[in-house]
């Protein structure tokens, strides 16, 4: 699985114009669900999500996660980040898993963050959204989880 995950004051996605997602203080996690992941790296993802620390301390050091100061996740799926640019001007996606063992994967993330005590809102999956956000720092890591093993 691969994630872009921003620290962020507040977050919100739409669809069609409607909300379907929101989130003020925490993380906004663009997910994506690689043809060869497995549950070892939805485990391996949420965790890392829910114990990063990436928020300041008293102190102004990056020392907490999301767990300590009780923010929540706007997790959206992104299938773009699979994506493949390094020949041609069109990338490919040979490398991003299926659409409906994708839907199902991304589901299983969802609830493995919540299963953390997190409170976890979300886009709307294969949807055309709009993702708006305040990222506060900034604050921006690329987490890939078949590097992580």
């Amino acid at each position: 699985m691969r994630a872009v995950v921003q620290r962020v004051s507040e977050a919100r996605v739409e669809v069609g114009g409607k909300t379907v997602g929101q989130i003020g203080a925490g993380l906004l996690v663009l997910a994506s669900v690689g043809k060869d992941d497995t549950d070892r790296d939805t485990a391996l993802l949420a965790e890392k999500l829910a114990n990063l620390r990436i928020f300041t301390d008293m102190q102004g050091k990056m020392n907490l996660s999301v767990l300590d100061t009780g923010g929540a996740v706007l997790l959206v799926s992104q299938f773009t980040l699979h994506g493949d640019a390094r020949k041609g001007r069109r990338p490919a996606f040979v490398d991003a898993m299926e659409p409906r063992r994708a839907a199902a994967m991304f589901d299983d993330l969802v609830e493995a963050v919540r299963g953390y005590g997190l409170h976890v809102e979300t886009g709307l999956f294969a949807a055309d959204m709009d993702v708006t956000l305040t990222n506060r720092g900034p604050v921006t890591i690329l987490i890939d989880t078949g590097r992580l093993f």
